[in-house]
């Protein structure tokens, strides 16, 4: 299932990058689909998308900072817990996220230097347990301090829920990479990829760059996809 990986992905914007399948089910993508689908809004990038983006860029909302390793500058936190004390996060996403295997959850975190905080920022990225399609990607900055005093809180900058989604941070920016369905394009082979990077400007992200990236429509050993070409019957 071509582009709907979130684990086998490249995020090239000159063009070539795609996220690739990691799974050979269409049905498990088509389940991550419907995950979300009723509640993303229509008028996405392509000639249909399954929702249009939604980037919540006004202002922060806070969650309660996990528990820090040993490290001085690099805080790691628990995703989860995070992703669960958010507000921004939809119930959709919260009831949804549960592990795949004993205590293991598909979420993807990352570190990097996003904003201007002066310490790590993370991105979390939520995932289907069977084939790693992205359902949700947010950024999280380390804001002010919490209301009892202790400690700091960490602050939604970033949020975009919709199948087929992930983020990555690249050099210092924001790189979102979102699958692109024309309408008649079954799930497990969308038409294209949108590639926008993001830069922190003042007190959110806006738009830096934006790469469409459309597929070809010969797949694994070069065939055009469709039915076969009937066959000649068999002369006498």
């Amino acid at each position: 299932m071509r582009g709907l990986s979130a684990r086998d992905r490249t995020s090239d914007t000159s063009g070539t990058g795609r996220i690739r399948a990691a799974g050979t089910t269409a049905m498990a993508v088509a389940a991550a689909v419907g995950l979300l689908t009723a509640g993303c809004s229509t008028g996405g990038t392509g000639t249909r998308d399954e929702g249009a983006a939604r980037a919540d860029q006004g202002t922060p909302s806070s969650a309660p900072a996990p528990a820090s390793s040993a490290s001085s500058r690099m805080r790691k936190v628990d995703a989860v817990q995070l992703i669960m004390s958010d507000p921004k996060v939809s119930d959709r996403v919260k009831e949804d996220l549960k592990p795949c295997v004993a205590d293991a959850y598909p979420v993807d975190t990352s570190y990097g230097t996003l904003t201007d905080s002066g310490a790590p920022d993370v991105v979390v990225n939520v995932l289907t347990c069977g084939d790693a399609v992205g359902v949700g990607t947010y950024v999280y900055r380390l804001g002010a301090a919490k209301d009892d005093g202790k400690g700091t809180a960490y602050q939604n900058v970033f949020s975009l829920e919709e199948p087929a989604v992930y983020s990555t941070i690249d050099r210092g920016d924001l790189v979102v990479t979102k699958q692109v369905y024309a309408e008649d394009d079954p799930v497990s082979y969308p038409s294209g990829e949108d590639v926008i990077t993001y830069r922190w400007a003042g007190s959110k992200f806006s738009e830096h760059d934006r790469v469409h990236n459309e597929y070809s429509k010969t797949v694994g050993d070069g065939e055009i996809d469709g039915p076969a070409e009937p066959t000649a019957p068999p002369k006498n």
